[in-house]
C-alpha cells in the first residue's frame, strides 16, 4: 500500500510506502498528480518517507514503477528521501544517474529538513 498526499500550495506530492507496492498504487497516485502536473507544468518536490523499500506484490506493480518514473520524473524538480535505509540511500545515486530531479537523502526524522529542502526557493516550508 502506498499512502500519499499531494500538498498542493507547495507543489510537493509526499509518499509513504506501508507493504509491499501494487500496481493499482501507482494508477491511484497519477490519477491525483497528472492533472496537476497538466495544470502547473512540474512538481517541485517529491518526499518519500520510508523505513526500508517494502518491494512490489507483483512484476505487474514493478512495470508500473518503472512506467511511473519514466512518465513524471521530467515534471519533478527535486526528490528527497527520508530513511535509515542502507538500500534506500544508495538507490538514489544510481537513479540520478537516468533520472531528471535532484536527489538528496535525509536521515529518518528529518522531514522538517526534507521539506524545507524541498520548498527552498519557493517560500517557507513547513513539516
Amino acid at each position: 500500500m502506498l499512502k500519499f498526499e499531494l500538498l498542493r500550495d507547495r507543489g510537493i506530492l509526499v509518499l509513504e510506502p506501508h507493504g509491499a507496492l501494487s500496481a493499482k498504487d501507482f494508477q491511484s497516485v497519477a490519477q491525483v498528480v497528472d492533472p496537476f502536473i497538466q495544470d502547473k507544468g512540474t512538481l517541485e518536490g517529491l518526499l518519500i518517507q520510508a523505513a526500508a523499500f517494502p518491494g512490489w506484490d507483483s512484476f505487474a506493480a514493478f512495470v508500473g514503477h518503472i512506467r511511473f518514473i519514466h512518465d513524471h520524473h521530467r515534471a519533478i524538480s527535486k526528490v528527497a528521501v527520508v530513511t535509515d535505509s542502507s538500500m534506500l540511500t544508495i538507490a538514489p545515486k544510481i537513479v540520478a544517474h537516468f533520472a531528471h530531479p535532484q536527489f538528496k537523502v535525509f536521515q529518518s526524522g528529518d522531514m522538517v529538513d526534507a521539506m524545507t529542502w524541498l520548498h527552498d526557493g519557493h517560500g517557507p516550508a513547513s513539516a
